[in-house]
C-alpha cells in the first residue's frame, strides 16, 4: 500500500482544537490496524519552543529522543499511544536554519535560495522523512496557525505541492473551522467557515473534509449548507461540538463517520475500529465518583494552565482511573512567599511542585515542600520540584542553613543543587540540556520501587542542574533517601523522605508518559495517597 498523507489545517480563529482533531484521527486509524505517524508544523521562527516562555507557548513537550516540541505532540502521544520523535515537530526557524546552514557551506552551488523551491522542498523533505523513519501507513501533519496568516503560507504551499507529487488519491486535507453562535440573532453562522475555505482554495487547496467546531451540536441543515457552499460532500462535513472530557472527541467523530470517510477517501485497507479500551477509560471519566481529591499545583506559571498541560492530564488520568473527581488549585508560589503556605495550602489533599526555571517564586516552592512534609500532606515534586525538596530538607533536616541551588545563588557555599558537569561552559540555551529518555536504577525497599515494581525504569528529562554529590552523604544522614539514581550511581534521579505517607520527588518528567487508558504509576499512587481518608 502506498503511503498516505493527511494535512489538518485551521480557519476562522486559532485555538479550535486542530491538535485534538489530528490526535483523534490518529487514534481511530490506529485502532483500525493502520500504522500512523503524527507531526506538527509550526510557523514561528524559533528553532523549537525550548527557549520560549510558558506564558507564550504553554508547556514544552519532550520526546523520547530528546526533542523539545510543541504541546500538541502531547495530545498526539496521549491519544495515539505512540512515542514521537524529533521529526514530529518542524518550525519555520528550523527550516530556515537548515537551508542557511547549507547555503553557507556552498551546497546550493551559487544558486539564488528562494521560498520556492528551497523552503518548500525542505518542508516536504521533513514530511516524507517522518514517514520513512517510522514506516507509517499514514502520516498526519497538522499545520499550525490559521488560514490567512502570512507565516503559514510556505507550509501550505509545500502541502499543495506534495499532493501533486503523490497524487490526490494518496493525500487529503481536513479543514477545521469555527461555526460561531450569535446571541443577538439566536443562530449559528456559516459565513466565516465559507470565507475560510475560500481563502484555502486561494492557496490552491481544496479541502476534502471539514470539521465544524461549535459550542453545541449543529443541525444537519447547517452542515449541509457548508457542504454546498464549500464544494465538499455532505458526509464529509462533520460537526464537532465542545465535549468534556476531550477524550470523548474520538468517540464522537467515530460515531459521525469521520474515520470511515477517511478510510474510504484514501482507499485504506482497514479493520473495524476497536475502541473498547478507550470507551472504558472515557466511561470512568464520566461515571459516578466515590469522592473528590484536591491537588495544589504550586508553581510560577499558574496564570496559564497550558504551562502544565501534561501534569494536569496525568493527574486527571489517575483520578478518573480511581473513580475520583479531581479539583486543581493553581497556587502562585510568589504569593506563598508573601502570604504564607498555610493560607494557600490548608485545603489541599496533595501538593505538587512542577518544573520551571529561574529564581522567581523559588522560596515559595521551598515553603510548599516544607508545609507538605510537616503536615504529612502527600507531596510529588517534578524536576525543579525535586530540587526545592532537597533544598528544604538540607536546610531544615541536615542543618545546611544556606542550602540553595547554583542556579539561584552562583557564589553559594552550600549549593546542594549544582550545575551538571557536562553543562559547564555551555552558553547556547536551545537544545543543550539533559534531554530525552534516560535509565533510572531504583533502590530496593524504597517507596519508588514499590510504585514502579521494577529496579530499572526509563523516563524523560529536561534539566541542567542535579543534586550535588558533595552533600549527598550529609543529606542521607539527615533521613533523605535517594531512591533513584543513574545506573552508575553518579546522578540522583529521585528522592523520598520516610515518615510522611507520601513524599516523593523525581528529577525526570513522568507526566509525559501518562495515557488516559494507561495511567502512570507515580501519579496513580500520588492520587491514592492524597485521597486516603477523604473518600
Amino acid at each position: 500500500m502506498e503511503r498516505k498523507y493527511i494535512f489538518v489545517t485551521g480557519g476562522v480563529v486559532s485555538g479550535l482544537g486542530k491538535g485534538v482533531t489530528a490526535a483523534s484521527l490518529g487514534l481511530l486509524l490506529k485502532q483500525r490496524g493502520i500504522r500512523v505517524a503524527a507531526q506538527k508544523l509550526d510557523p514561528y521562527l524559533n528553532v523549537d519552543p525550548g527557549t520560549m516562555s510558558p506564558y507564550q507557548h504553554g508547556e514544552v513537550f519532550v520526546t523520547e529522543d530528546g526533542a523539545e516540541t510543541d504541546l500538541d505532540l502531547g495530545h498526539y502521544e496521549r491519544f495515539i499511544d505512540e512515542n514521537l520523535n524529533s521529526k514530529s515537530n518542524l518550525t519555520s526557524g528550523r527550516v530556515y536554519w537548515n537551508i542557511l546552514t547549507r547555503e553557507r557551506r556552498g551546497e546550493y552551488l551559487g544558486k539564488t535560495v528562494q521560498i520556492i523551491p528551497h523552503v518548500t522542498d525542505e518542508i516536504k523533505s521533513a514530511i516524507f522523512s517522518l514517514g520513512e523513519y517510522t514506516g507509517a501507513d499514514v502520516v498526519i501533519t497538522e499545520i499550525g496557525g490559521t488560514i490567512g496568516d502570512i507565516e503559514s503560507q510556505p507550509f501550505l504551499e509545500a502541502a499543495r505541492q506534495l499532493r501533486s507529487q503523490v497524487g490526490s488519491g494518496n493525500c487529503m486535507f481536513i479543514h477545521v473551522v469555527l461555526v460561531p453562535y450569535l446571541a443577538c440573532s439566536g443562530e449559528y453562522k456559516t459565513k466565516p467557515s465559507q470565507h475560510s475555505v475560500h481563502e484555502l482554495q486561494g492557496m490552491g487547496i481544496m479541502p476534502d473534509c471539514i470539521i465544524a467546531r461549535s459550542d453545541k451540536p449543529l443541525e444537519r441543515e447547517l452542515l449541509d449548507k457548508i457542504a454546498l457552499f464549500c464544494n465538499v460532500p455532505s458526509r464529509a462535513v462533520i460537526g464537532n461540538e465542545n465535549v468534556s472530557p476531550i477524550y470523548e472527541v474520538p468517540l464522537l467523530l467515530h460515531d459521525r463517520g469521520f474515520d470511515e470517510y477517511v478510510v474510504s477517501r484514501l482507499a485504506l485497507q482497514a479493520a473495524p475500529c476497536d475502541l473498547a479500551s478507550w470507551k472504558a477509560a472515557v466511561s470512568r471519566m464520566k461515571g459516578p465518583k466515590k469522592g473528590r481529591v484536591r491537588i495544589a499545583i504550586c508553581g510560577k506559571y499558574v496564570k496559564l494552565h497550558d504551562a502544565y498541560m501534561s501534569i494536569n492530564e496525568a493527574l486527571y488520568h489517575a483520578a478518573s482511573s480511581n473513580c475520583l473527581e479531581l479539583g486543581l488549585d493553581f497556587v502562585d508560589t510568589e504569593e506563598v512567599e508573601s502570604r504564607g503556605a498555610d493560607a494557600l495550602l490548608s485545603g489541599a489533599d496533595g501538593i505538587l511542585v512542577p518544573g520551571g526555571f529561574g529564581a522567581r517564586g523559588i522560596e515559595g516552592m521551598v515553603l510548599c515542600a516544607r508545609y507538605a512534609r510537616e503536615h504529612n500532606i502527600p507531596y510529588l515534586g517534578i524536576c525543579l520540584g525535586m530540587q526545592v525538596a532537597v533544598i528544604e530538607a538540607a536546610r531544615d533536616l541536615a542543618g545546611l542553613k544556606e542550602a540553595n541551588s547554583r542556579e539561584f545563588d552562583s557564589d553559594g557555599s552550600e549549593c546542594v543543587i549544582d550545575l551538571m558537569d557536562d553543562q559547564r561552559g555551555i552558553v547556547s540555551k536551545g537544545g543543550t540540556m539533559r534531554l530525552g529518555s534516560y535509565p533510572c536504577a531504583i533502590g530496593s525497599g524504597t517507596l519508588l520501587r514499590d510504585i514502579y515494581g521494577s529496579s530499572l525504569i526509563q523516563e524523560r528529562h529536561r534539566h541542567r542542574y542535579e543534586v550535588s554529590n558533595v552533600f549527598r552523604k550529609r543529606l542521607e544522614e539527615s533521613g533523605v533517601v535517594f531512591s533513584g539514581t543513574s545506573p552508575d550511581g553518579l546522578l540522583v534521579e529521585a528522592m523520598e523522605i520516610p515518615g510522611p505517607d507520601f513524599f516523593v520527588a523525581v528529577q525526570f518528567h513522568p507526566e509525559f508518559k501518562s495515557r488516559p487508558n494507561k495511567v502512570h504509576p507515580l501519579f496513580d499512587r500520588f492520587i491514592l495517597a492524597s485521597s486516603k481518608g477523604r473518600v
